[in-house]
């Protein structure tokens, strides 16, 4: 007649009990996942490799051993709970928690266990599979976070079309005007955008940023010093400003004229604690130039929308040259690594 509680191990089962025994004990020590068995008192039993690779302590230094050694002392409280539970003949399953190491670092575990019962049924210990999960906590962790900055992203360019549209909008264009003004805008933050996701949102450097939105004008365009990599708002900002210089020295500036030069400059300071970082647009050797008597969304983009997180700006229509200015905190600018 067949074995029935030795049915599920297919043709092993027809071998005799120390066979069978020899096998089971050969699949628990390879397993990769921490076996372990306590009795009701809550001491170790058994131990195999994966439980020695997870934890650090040997068999020899487990077997016999209390398992709160393995429990943080905050997480104690949960030994008896887990004790009560198998005593009802209840299994847990995939119950995330910590432990420590022998080393004293903690790690994260799943953690399913089982009643262990006599021949006769009686439940006398317990059989604890634990599997180390901190990878997938780091991977959650930053799942979270990308999550979190994509949301924030999202809104933040939402507000940005909206504005951009609106003031477009209601300047004094005609349609075929309004259009050509507001696609040179959205191009201009698209292009800041595609840069930050080749970059995989962690910034992207100000000269590149310059240098695409100036690709047009590279023999009368000259950066130094901007290698700076900014933060997404940041990108954003510089893009448009960046768009609205040039495309106002083109029709009206320094890039209307075969002569004409536009000279970019940055300086960082990292010194007395609060860097600092100093961007200047110069242009040369085009027509005279002199202040427009109507401010446009041009004017609101370099001085209202950067007055935002830029300490100092100053737009200047100098007789060689319009001249921008600003002065920003690095730590409103500068990008900054998400965890890893």
């Amino acid at each position: 007649m067949d074995r029935p509680e030795i049915q599920h191990l297919g043709p092993i089962a027809s071998e005799r009990p120390e066979v069978i025994v020899r096998y089971l004990a050969a699949i628990v020590d390879s397993s990769a996942d921490a076996i372990i068995s306590k009795d009701l008192n809550g001491v170790i039993t058994s131990w195999n490799k994966g439980a020695e690779r997870l934890f650090g302590y040997t068999a020899v230094e487990a077997v016999g051993k209390p398992v709160l050694m393995l429990i943080p002392t905050d997480r104690q409280h949960e030994e008896p709970a887990i004790l009560d539970q198998i005593k009802s003949g209840t299994p847990i399953d995939h119950y995330e928690t910590i432990r420590q190491r022998k080393d004293g670092s903690f790690v994260d575990i799943s953690l399913t266990v089982s009643p262990i019962r006599s021949p006769d049924g009686t439940i006398i210990g317990a059989s604890k599979i634990a599997r180390d999960i901190s990878e997938r906590r780091v991977a959650q962790a930053r799942q979270d976070f990308l999550i979190g900055e994509l949301k924030h992203r999202t809104q933040n360019l939402f507000a940005v079309v909206q504005s951009i549209a609106n003031r477009s909008l209601v300047e004094r264009y005609s349609i075929a005007q309004a259009k050509e003004v507001l696609n040179g805008r959205l191009m201009a933050l698209s292009r800041a955008h595609s840069m930050l996701a080749e970059a995989a949102w962690e910034g992207a450097p100000l000269t590149d940023i310059l240098k695409r939105e100036l690709a047009g004008f590279s023999d009368h365009l000259s950066v130094s010093e901007c290698e700076l990599v900014v933060n997404t708002q940041a990108a954003q900002q510089f893009s448009l400003m960046a768009h609205e210089l040039a495309t106002n020295a083109a029709k009206y500036g320094a890039l209307s004229s075969p002569n004409g030069r536009i000279s970019i400059g940055c300086d960082v300071q990292r010194t007395n604690g609060e860097g600092m970082f100093s961007f200047v647009w110069k242009e040369s050797g085009g027509p005279k130039v002199s202040e427009p008597k109507r401010k446009g969304f041009g004017s609101t983009i370099l001085l209202d929308a950067a007055k935002q997180f830029a300490e100092h700006v100053l737009l200047e229509y100098e007789p060689d040259g319009l001249r921008y200015a600003a002065q920003f905190k690095l730590s409103a600018i500068e990008a900054v690594k998400p965890p890893v």
